[in-house]
């Protein structure tokens, strides 16, 4: 009763500064002198032995990992690999975080600072305590995503914080399982926890623990979860404890400090070859909302000024319907990509970084929502919105650097997730609700050097694999008719992005399956490719009601394909609900693949005549996109230079004689102060404009930017366009971008001369 007003407003999810957004602008910890903390660490370590305790923390996080997926028996944590383990310094600056879904640990530390803040003073912050928390306007990606935050004292002195994030099985809310894709606002959500005190004195406290698991239509399965976190986070304290114990004390602070700091050098001599400017990349989300037809714009700025970088989403739309994020999450998305394309080099130890790392959101936008937006649906939605523009803005940052730029990577797949969200009653006669977990399958986007990876994953979650279809069969009431890669699907290119799959299941032991969708990027591509390249594949629904399939299965005739079969096609809308599949309704969905790197028609034919006969690519769209013949290397010559004199008409404007000072692109040099044409130099314009003014624009209808894009009037009204940027000189493709008509020209790389 006599806690000050403004901590009761923030417990309600008023955030600190008052826009209620979850943004905290920087500024120095306030924690309670009642809290001792352990800052001594010993400045000279003998190399032999800061290897072996670096190696050791690390080691610390992989235990910690997998008796998480051992434990959990939950198929989120086993197969999905949903979750992930931090190690972070006394005052919450990261040590590691672990490879699996890194969305996760990227908003831990503002976690711990909120509870260093608000908890060390009341009700106290003492050895043997954990802290469980989900709120999103504190630091989670969405609710299902409960951390454990465990304080890890040595004499009576917090030393470090070892803590665990896991999306656990239903934590409440209007749809089973907890993404609830026709949520108004956080009431119609799951529960919201602010970081509490749920383990005290090493002992779970039960009143605690009943509240958190009351809201759950499978308490026993989240109350197993919990135990699996809890256990994850006292064997990673007891393993501290012991390398304290052979090392000392200050010696292990020391190795934290130097994993820290040398990773800060590093980061700046990175940053130290690369030039100052500003990098932009914009995107889209469809569909807020059931019936939603709209499309929502979201913006991201990077700007390198000398040591700092500073990311922004202004521009981006207000916060709408079902599909937002809070600050935590958007910048916690930037963080994954920060990680694996500058700091890969650390092996996640990500806080020597952060400290040249600036984030000035806008509040009240689609990924900094102000309160009590609904966000449960974030992490594939408006995170994954978030995230992967940040690899083409830190990709164009990267590639004026000769060696630096070999570690630039498209936008790989499923960068919108097409979720369905399945329940009903299981082989067994109980109840259940999940999601598919195949789109994590994913893809791995063209590199500046080398085609993407088919199926290859997701980034963000480095060691992720599909799940096992038996798996799959054994949890659920499914069977599988097939899952494949899709020919054509990948980002056509220089360098080609890596395809993306379907799978295609029907009910099998129930009676029939309810399912939801939950999607974007069905319409528009959002895996966009990068200097000329072109996107990956959309999302794909497909649905047949009454098909053939039962009759088929009794002959043994396999389906290689759902178009095989008989049946009533139906278009399912990105966020249907209650729509009910019965045995002889087949189900396909298909993932969104990666992007491509560079104009296509650069392509190596030879790469390309292997693609088609490997089943990557058609013989239709080896001509059309990438014109080549095949078994022609004079009529693909001739087709290929009528293509570039296609884009442009005839060739015009003049060349610039002088030395190139800048490789903006691949396709893009600077020579004295005019952008220019990397091919043959034709002039582009001042560097002080958008080079894309230089250029001839084709706007193109979005279906010529994939063939696995369809009609986007099935889902959306605005019309979207697939806009090329060629140089006037040779027709080459400096540039692709996805624009809603109307739109301007994305300045997306601007160079101060």
């Amino acid at each position: 009763m006599n806690a000050p007003l403004k901590k009761l407003s923030e417990l309600a999810g008023v955030a600190f500064d008052g826009r209620r957004s979850g943004y905290v602008p920087p500024k120095e910890l306030r924690i309670s002198k009642k809290l001792k903390l352990h800052r001594k660490a010993k400045q000279r370590i003998d190399p032999v032995t800061f290897e072996v305790v670096r190696h050791a923390l690390w080691n610390v996080n992989e235990e910690h990992g997998a008796t998480i997926q051992r434990l959990s028996g939950s198929p989120v944590a086993m197969y999905a690999l949903d979750l992930n383990p931090s190690i972070l310094t006394e005052d919450a600056e990261f040590v590691y975080f672990g490879p699996y879904m890194q969305y996760m640990s990227g908003v831990t530390d503002t976690q711990v600072k909120w509870t260093l803040e608000n908890r060390s003073d009341n009700p106290g912050i003492r050895e043997g305590d954990m802290f469980l928390a989900n709120d999103p306007w504190v630091g989670a990606a969405h609710q299902m995503d409960v951390m454990l935050l465990c304080p890890v004292f040595w004499k009576g002195e917090l030393f470090c914080w070892v803590t665990n994030c896991l999306h656990q099985y239903d934590i409440g809310g209007i749809t089973p399982g907890s993404f609830c894709p026709s949520a108004r606002d956080a009431f119609d959500e799951g529960i919201l926890l602010p970081p509490i005190k749920i383990v005290e004195g090493n002992e779970i406290r039960r009143d605690i623990e009943e509240v958190y698991l009351r809201s759950s239509r499978k308490p026993s399965a989240v109350a197993l979860d919990f135990r699996a976190q809890l256990a994850g986070n006292t064997t990673a304290r007891d393993r501290i404890f012991s390398l304290i114990k052979r090392y000392g004390v200050d010696t292990v602070k020391g190795v934290m400090r130097k994993i820290i700091d040398d990773g800060e050098r590093a980061f700046l001599k990175k940053l130290e070859r690369l030039p100052d400017g500003v990098w932009r990349e914009r995107t889209y989300v469809e569909c807020c909302r059931p019936g939603d037809r709209s499309v929502h714009r979201v913006m991201l700025t990077l700007t390198k000024n000398k040591s700092r970088l500073t990311f922004e989403n202004e521009g981006t739309d207000p916060q709408a319907g079902a599909i937002n994020a809070t600050y935590s999450g958007w910048r916690g998305a930037i963080m994954v990509a920060l990680n694996e394309l500058l700091c890969w080099d650390q092996y996640y130890a990500v806080g020597g970084a952060l400290r040249h790392v600036d984030f000035n959101p806008t509040p009240g936008t689609l990924n900094c929502a102000d309160f009590p937006a609904s966000v449960s649906t974030a992490p594939v939605q408006c995170m994954e919105i978030s995230l992967y523009p940040a690899y083409n803005v830190l990709s164009k940052m990267l590639y004026p650097d000769p060696e630096l730029r070999r570690d630039l990577m498209c936008i790989g797949g499923t960068s919108q997730w097409p979720a369905t969200i399945f329940r009903g009653i299981d082989q067994w006669g109980e109840r259940y609700g999940y999601l598919l977990v195949d789109p994590i399958g994913g893809a791995i986007g063209a590199f500046s050097h080398a085609d993407g990876i088919s199926t290859g994953g997701q980034a963000r979650t480095p060691i992720c694999k599909l799940p096992n279809v038996e798996h799959t069969e054994q949890s659920f009431p499914l069977l599988f008719l097939y899952r494949k890669e899709i020919r054509d699907s990948g980002g056509a290119g220089k360098w080609r992005g890596g395809l993306s799959a379907e799978s295609c299941f029907i009910p099998h032991g129930t009676d029939a399956i309810t399912h939801d969708t939950l999607s974007s990027g069905n319409a528009i591509p959002t895996s966009t490719g990068m200097m000329g390249g072109y996107p990956g594949a959309v999302n794909r629904y497909r649905f047949l009601r009454d098909s053939d399939i039962l009759s088929r299965m009794k002959t043994s005739d396999l389906v290689n394909d759902i178009d095989e079969l008989q049946g009533r096609s139906e278009t399912l809308q990105l966020r249907q609900q209650d729509f009910v599949q019965n045995p002889a309704d087949v189900y396909a969905v298909l993932w969104s693949a990666a992007g491509g790197f560079g104009d296509p028609l650069e392509r190596d034919p030879a790469k390309v005549e292997a693609d088609v006969d490997n089943g990557d690519v058609s013989a239709d769209a080896a001509r059309e996109i990438y014109g080549v013949v095949l078994g022609d290397a004079q009529a693909t010559a001739r087709l290929r230079a009528e293509k570039r004199m296609g884009r442009i008409g005839r060739p015009s404007g003049k060349k610039l004689d002088a030395k190139e000072t800048l490789r903006a692109t691949e396709n893009l040099a600077v020579k004295g102060a005019r952008w220019c044409c990397a091919k043959c130099s034709t002039d582009l314009g001042p560097v002080s404009a958008n080079y894309k003014a230089g250029c001839v624009r084709n706007d193109l209808p979005i279906k010529a930017s994939n063939p696995i894009v369809g009609d986007p009037a099935r889902f959306i009204d605005p019309v979207p366009q697939f806009r090329q940027f060629c140089c006037p000189g040779c027709g080459l493709a400096v540039e692709n971008e996805i624009a809603i008509a109307g739109d301007p020209p994305l300045r997306d790389v601007e160079i101060p001369r």
